[in-house]
């Protein structure tokens, strides 16, 4: 490849996929994706078809998007410094994964804890997802952590946070990159093309962060939830311990972190119960694992 080539398609991957500039974020990037940037060969292979849908979104690009939503996440909320708590988490969602509807995807899961006391979990596509420090400290068990993890776990799954994305928005990318990823652009069509890929992002972080995920989208993540820690081996109810929990919270919490982005938390505990009862089967919890959960845990502060 002619090394004008290599040059153009760095711009072009570092241009229409939002990858920050800043040297922190990119070492909290790294730090949860085995996938260097810098990799040339790593540029986007857009399809020759025009597309018009996030169906259409290949799990390559499913994955550049969700980094980018990422090191936004991330200029918002510090990486909470603990690697053996970080690893814990990844062990238990990485447990989870195995039974989703998505097991594998471009680039695998990864999981990683904000340093916050705000409670909430994120999930990015591309299998980015994130758990805050103030929610793992309203934990008491592993059942709850892997039903939490279950449940965004899900969102990716299902491909929730594609779905946040303006349909327009991905009308004009395409229009705009057409045949391949090594075309010339022009500074007009680089300027569209980071215009347009600044206001995809935009959308679902305001879906993340600030308004939340519609109803249906939580409810159907729930569902999945259950399914995927009933079939790990987990005791599912450690979701409707956790919206208990939620619903004890809510009246000093309200209007904060996952008070703001999540539906109401007694109206989704009925629908868990009622799902869970009609389970062939519910796994018990374990002692082995609420004791290795303490273990972890243990050094959260």
């Amino acid at each position: 490849m002619r090394t004008t080539q290599i040059i153009q398609i760095w711009a072009c991957t570092l241009l229409i996929f939002g990858l920050m500039s800043c040297a922190m974020l990119e070492e909290q990037i790294d730090a949860i994706s085995p996938v260097k940037v810098s990799d040339a060969e790593a540029a986007i292979k857009v399809g020759k078809a025009l597309r018009d849908s996030f169906a259409d979104i290949t799990e390559e690009e499913e994955y550049y998007i969700g980094r980018a939503v990422s090191a936004l996440i991330l200029s918002k909320y510090p990486v909470y410094n603990n690697k053996a708590l970080t690893q814990y988490i990844n062990h238990v969602g990485h447990a989870v994964v195995v039974y989703s509807d998505r097991p594998e995807i471009y680039a695998g899961y990864h999981f990683l804890i904000l340093d916050t006391d705000e409670v909430n979990a994120l999930a990015a596509p591309g299998g980015f997802i994130f758990i805050t420090k103030g929610l793992l400290k309203r934990c008491k068990d592993e059942e709850m952590i892997a039903a939490i993890l279950a449940h965004e776990v899900g969102h990716v799954a299902a491909k929730h946070g594609l779905q946040s994305i303006k349909k327009s928005r991905l009308v004009d990318a395409f229009t705009i990159i057409g045949q391949e990823a090594t075309q010339r652009y022009g500074p007009q069509e680089l300027a569209q093309l980071t215009s347009i890929f600044e206001d995809v992002l935009a959308d679902i972080v305001e879906k993340l962060i600030e308004r939340g995920y519609d109803r249906k989208y939580e409810y159907e993540a729930d569902k999945l939830g259950v399914k995927v820690s009933a079939n790990t081996g987990y005791n599912p109810n450690g979701l409707v311990d956790f919206l208990q929990t939620m619903v004890d919270d809510s009246a000093g919490q309200s209007g904060k972190g996952w008070f703001k982005t999540h539906p109401s938390a007694k109206d989704r505990m009925g629908r868990v119960q009622n799902q869970i009862q009609g389970l062939k089967s519910v796994p018990e919890v374990q002692s082995v694992r609420t004791s290795r959960y303490q273990g972890a845990i243990r050094s959260l502060k």
